[in-house]
């Protein structure tokens, strides 16, 4: 392991604890990062088409907080798992706000002010020496992965009890057009850049039967052309690529691991799929973010995931359906639905 993946997180807090010799205040001891997902799926014209995104089996601790009426909330964009981590030497004061000007929050934790389009953590002391008592519901969720790294811990006080966490969490569904558009042409991707600002890497991943291969691409100019990848492929291999890119978007490494972590199941799952790194003016325009005393730096890295429904799958998804093979159908998870919707007429 590099000197750098071991001292990113290490270095940070050094430098903060320079600063707090009492330069200038709080918010040049504080350094926050985030990272995120947002989901789409690509309709025949490239552009994302609206679905269900909360229409699949429940992936988190029973102790998150809902929104009332997640279950029937239809978007374009599933906004998945942003997290905020908070470091600083010694133990502070910070108030959050993120809004979401065309989305609805559906879930979060610890305790906040939920305001449909906006989430609010009014106090929140940060705990840089505490390892933390963090809550659990006793089964496996990759909720938790997000908390192995080196962030301060995090204390909100919710009608008299103390939450613990290491992060801020929030999710929430939205209907507006990614930065990209995804087409598939002639058995070729064609990525689109709808936006001025340039994203970062590109890759095309596809699973077809367990059987993995991915292809990584940059735009030039507004536009790629990706051949889609020779099957073959380890996941391994792709898991420490992503890793790096997510580390050279501003991720410490074991912020980047504990987001590959997370995301471990899902991102590779049966089907075809675009990642991507959303430029840092997309992600503040999406999502403003707010955090009172200001921080010396804010990281913000989040992956556009753009589904994919090449032939095969929507062929395989067919046959499940006519076949009654809900094993098989299960595979797709809540990506069926929408593929089957452009088929409504034959069922």
């Amino acid at each position: 392991m590099s000197f750098n993946s071991i001292s990113a997180a290490a270095l940070t807090l050094l430098a903060c604890s320079l600063f707090a010799g009492g330069l200038s205040g709080p918010a040049d001891d504080l350094v926050v990062h985030e990272w995120g997902t947002f989901t789409s799926i690509a309709g025949p014209d490239g552009n994302a088409i609206a679905w269900l995104p909360l229409s699949g089996s429940p992936d988190l601790p029973s102790f998150v907080y809902h929104f009332g009426i997640k279950t029937v909330l239809p978007g374009t964009v599933r906004m998945e798992t942003p997290v905020l981590y908070f470091y600083c030497p010694k133990e502070t004061d910070v108030s959050v706000k993120v809004g979401f000007p065309s989305g609805t929050i559906t879930e979060w934790y610890p305790a906040a002010i939920q305001r449909t389009a906006e989430i609010v953590w009014s106090g929140v002391k940060i705990l840089p020496a505490s390892k933390g008592d963090f809550s659990s519901d006793g089964r496996i969720s990759h909720y938790y992965a997000a908390r192995n790294t080196a962030a301060a811990t995090l204390q909100v006080s919710n009608k008299g009890v103390q939450q613990q966490e290491r992060f801020l969490f929030y999710r929430g569904v939205a209907t507006f057009q990614p930065p990209l558009s995804v087409k598939l042409v002639n058995n070729q991707i064609v990525v689109r850049n709808e936006i001025e600002d340039q994203p970062g890497a590109i890759i095309l991943f596809e699973n077809q039967g367990g059987e993995v291969g991915y292809r990584f691409g940059h735009l030039t100019g507004s536009e790629a052309v990706l051949e889609r990848p020779q099957l073959g492929n380890d996941i391994v291999s792709l898991r420490a690529e992503l890793e790096r890119v997510l580390v050279a978007s501003g991720l410490f490494a074991d912020e980047s691991h504990a987001m590959v972590e997370t995301w471990r199941d899902s991102w590779f799952e049966e089907g075809a799929r675009v990642f991507y790194i959303l430029p840092r003016s997309a992600v503040d325009s999406i999502l403003p973010l707010s955090i009172s005393p200001k921080p010396s730096r804010i990281e913000r890295t989040f992956v556009g995931r753009i589904e994919v429904i090449t032939p095969e799958i929507e062929t395989a998804v067919l046959a499940a359906v006519k076949k009654n093979d809900r094993a098989a159908l299960a595979k797709y998870g809540r990506f069926a639905e929408p593929i089957l919707s452009r088929h409504h007429d034959r069922f």
